[in-house]
């Protein structure tokens, strides 16, 4: 059964990434009942960092791991089977200081792995978690998507770099932006942005 991987990254309670994000995966299973949804929230049940022990491990075949590094790769592992098992991914983040929080680079951090989501050849790297379309849902109180602001959005270049890399370039983004311009620019951002959501699940 194919699964709508969602992951959402917000610290808060109140988050419209998350928000979004969510309302963007049901719509997306309504169109197709068979779909499961696999929610990771990144903030609520945040991973660990990558560290040396987990470096060595993933360099090696999983038989010739040590228990030690077995257990440090063993996270890793779970979210990159996740990953490659899935057929849509709904990402979910706040603009936060310019990019993506922290949450959510960590996972990138786990499921950036050689010979599992990406191989190296020849001709450079190629990505191997191919045939999968992927949606980001990013939230700011800017404007971010267009004028000035916009090259300051380091977030929605970066998450498609690193899906590119993998494999993943049918990328659609749904900017929930300018909610800090009043309550009137809010309501007509998230209307928007719910309005895309709907489009997008319509044509998906």
């Amino acid at each position: 059964m194919s699964s709508i991987l969602l992951l959402t990254s917000s610290p808060r309670s109140d988050s419209l990434s998350t928000q979004i994000a969510t309302e963007l995966a049901d719509a997306l299973k309504a169109q197709n009942p068979g779909k499961t949804i696999v929610h990771r929230n990144l903030a609520t049940s945040p991973l660990p960092h990558i560290d040396d022990l987990f470096t060595a491990a993933i360099r090696k075949p999983a038989d010739a791991r040590t228990a030690e590094e077995s257990e440090a790769a063993k996270v890793s592992d779970q979210l990159v089977d996740e990953l490659l098992a899935a057929d849509t991914l709904v990402i979910g983040t706040g603009l936060i200081n310019f990019n993506i929080y922290s949450s959510l680079k960590t996972w990138i951090d786990n499921i950036a792995r050689a010979g599992r989501t990406f191989t190296y050849t020849e001709n450079g790297p190629v990505g191997l978690a191919t045939g999968k379309k992927a949606y980001i849902v990013l939230a700011s109180g800017g404007v971010y998507s267009v004028g000035p602001a916009a090259p300051l959005n380091h977030a929605v270049p970066y998450l498609k770099s690193v899906l590119g890399f993998i494999g993943i370039s049918d990328v659609e983004t749904v900017y929930v932006e300018g909610l800090a311009f009043g309550p009137e620019a809010a309501e007509k951002a998230i209307g928007a942005a719910k309005a895309r959501t709907v489009e997008l699940a319509r044509a998906a």
